[in-house]
């Protein structure tokens, strides 16, 4: 074998594409002709291939690129080679050789552009340190390729991560709900953000957890939350004080909730709203002042609140410009078919900030 590759390496003097083709060829189908391949030949066809690789042009390179790339076995410093070579190069060697180890894709990760952490991030499997390179350096696009390969293994941190750049790229929003690595908090803290379509989904995901799964959830998702939640409004604690006090003196019914709100008292209502349906402030608010009305049908529904009380909420937060009576009859209907149990698997992961205690302002 050695002989001839010693005289193939006679041809790499040609100038001639013809002749350097013939030379790709002959060389590697030499090598592929067994797969059993001693470390002599394997070091020499890597020396040779590797040196001849800069003088080749692109197509030829593209050639031997898909060929070691469907190989069981190739030798490793060509691939690395080709690797951070030019993406129509590059692309076989990184989406499907088995040679590159996670030190060869680190190094292409953190030095090559979108075109090659797309190729990376399409793998059959992407490790957790491969993948965190990828997220922290890759664009949107790029995101997305990594997140619908299940076969690439997200951290924690690379997950929320990936939550945040979906608040503020809704093209992420489905890859982001369809993973189905992506911890249950997560996927829930994504109810806020996206179309109705997908709240669906997250709710159909919800109805078919694994309540072991979701106490797991609940204990992961508390630091994280309560990092995230704003400062109190500035009159909450005059609202608390006033609602004990309420409370002290009467039971405090949903009609009242609905005077509260009626009488602009905002603060109170939901310091009132978050103890009756047992969520906390934040999320109360959150959906208060987006005007989620299906947010505030999950709420309503899992407190077990009537529907002329869910009415009566959304008739007194929406706008007047926002078509009030013509959506009335829309959301009864969707309050209608909210099943409670699908509401109250929901709610839980909103009031996992409530276990954690009243946040303090930031």
């Amino acid at each position: 074998m050695p002989s001839r590759l010693y005289d193939l390496i006679a041809l790499a003097n040609e100038p001639s594409s013809i002749k350097r083709r013939e030379l790709l060829r002959g060389v590697t189908d030499l090598f592929f002709q067994g797969d059993n391949h001693n470390p002599v030949e394997m070091g020499l066809f890597d020396d040779v291939m590797s040196q001849l690789a800069g003088d080749m042009e692109e197509a030829v390179k593209a050639e031997l690129a898909q060929r070691l790339s469907e190989a069981p076995s190739a030798p490793r410093g060509l691939s690395r080679a080709l690797a951070s070579d030019s993406i129509a190069v590059a692309e076989p060697i990184l989406r499907g050789s088995n040679t590159l180890t996670d030190d060869d894709l680190l190094h292409v990760a953190r030095t090559q552009g979108q075109d090659h952490l797309r190729a990376i991030s399409q793998r059959t499997s992407v490790s957790s340190v491969v993948s965190d390179v990828i997220v922290e350096r890759g664009d949107d696009h790029t995101l997305g390729v990594l997140l619908r390969n299940e076969g690439a293994v997200l951290s924690r941190a690379a997950h929320e991560t990936v939550v945040d750049r979906a608040a503020a790229n809704p093209a992420l929003h489905e890859a982001v709900i369809d993973r189905h690595s992506l911890p249950v908090d997560l996927l829930n803290e994504m109810y806020f953000m996206v179309e109705a379509r997908l709240r669906d989904r997250i709710m159909e995901k919800n109805a078919e957890m694994d309540p072991a799964v979701l106490e797991a959830a609940l204990s992961a998702g508390r630091k994280r939350v309560a990092a995230q939640d704003g400062a109190l409004p500035p009159d909450f604690a005059d609202a608390e004080k006033e609602f004990r006090a309420l409370r002290a003196k009467t039971q405090i019914s949903p009609q009242l909730l609905a005077n509260m709100l009626r009488g602009k008292k905002t603060t109170l209502f939901l310091v009132a709203l978050s103890d009756l349906a047992d969520v906390d402030f934040h999320t109360a608010r959150k959906i208060l002042e987006r005007r989620e009305m299906d947010a505030l049908a999950v709420i309503c529904k899992a407190a077990d609140f009537d529907r002329s009380l869910f009415l009566t909420f959304a008739l007194l937060i929406l706008e007047p410009s926002d078509q009030v009576m013509v959506k009335a009859k829309i959301y009864g209907e969707l309050y209608a078919a909210l099943p409670r149990d699908a509401a109250l698997r929901t709610i839980r992961f909103w009031r996992l900030r409530r276990n954690t205690g009243d946040v303090a302002a930031a």
